[in-house]
């Protein structure tokens, strides 16, 4: 795998009982890439960006997320999936924001942001909190430090979950249609504390269907359907030609 490619996955397949889901992914993602997956629902990019992190087995295929097989370790040319705690080690470098906040209720922003920097990194409070501020200030929230989220929109929930994310400092950030549990005027902060953190060099993909921010922020669009990957390209090229019909259809449904 190139020293450039910061996820690669090869020929990914996966199925949930009878029900083919993924029908073989081929991706590459280079470091410091935005790349966006569009398409219908069902088409399978919630289910291949849980796979990257191993939150979903993959029946076959590869993946790899800066140089290292993620859930498996390979001898003798056969793979074995790693334990449940190796797992979990892996996915500490893979932040996920989810269409849900998942925000502890019991505690403040601050407090749901330094959790895991205390529970698993080990890092000292008195660290963890300055650390902690800082993200939240840059995601917009440093007056909203010491509120519950049940004090907070679903915006600024969602804020309070990318600032999670950042905190245990992962090399890739997945995001799983961020914004589309938000109310339509909260949508923007969110995106906007997105193309902050693209702006900054992270490596990410995201699940959306906001097009104006794809079009905007994106390096790559890529277009899903049926589980498999119909087109892909840069951003503008792809919305403003579309190669494949099913992409017209799609594209001219919500462009």
């Amino acid at each position: 795998m190139s020293e450039s490619l910061m996820v690669n996955a090869v020929d990914i397949h996966k199925s949930f009982g009878t029900n083919e889901v993924l029908k073989g992914i081929t991706l590459e993602v280079k470091r410091g890439e935005v790349m966006c997956l569009v398409g219908p629902s069902g088409s399978g990019k919630s289910t291949f960006l849980r796979c990257i992190n191993h939150l979903e087995r993959i029946n076959s295929g590869r993946l790899m997320v800066d140089n290292q097989l993620i859930g498996y370790r390979e001898s003798n040319g056969k793979l074995h999936e790693l334990k449940p705690s190796e797992a979990a080690a892996q996915r500490i470098g893979i932040g996920m924001v989810f269409q849900k906040f998942n925000l502890f209720p019991h505690l403040t922003a601050i407090d749901n942001v330094i959790s895991g920097m205390i529970r698993v990194q080990k890092i000292d409070r008195a660290t963890a909190i300055a650390e902690g501020t800082e993200l939240l200030r840059r995601v917009g929230l440093a007056d909203k430090l010491e509120h519950y989220p049940a004090h907070l929109s679903g915006g600024q929930q969602q804020r309070v979950a990318i600032a999670r994310s950042l905190a245990m400092k992962p090399k890739l950030m997945l995001f799983d249609e961020p914004t589309s549990a938000l109310d339509p005027e909260l949508v923007g902060e969110v995106l906007d504390a997105m193309k902050q953190l693209a702006q900054s060099g992270m490596t990410m993909i995201v699940v959306t269907h906001e097009m104006g921010f794809a079009r905007e922020v994106a390096d790559s669009l890529v277009f899903m359907d049926g589980g498999v990957v119909l087109e892909s390209g840069d951003p503008e090229e792809v919305l403003r030609s579309p190669k494949h019909e099913r992409t017209r259809a799609f594209l001219s449904k919500v462009l």
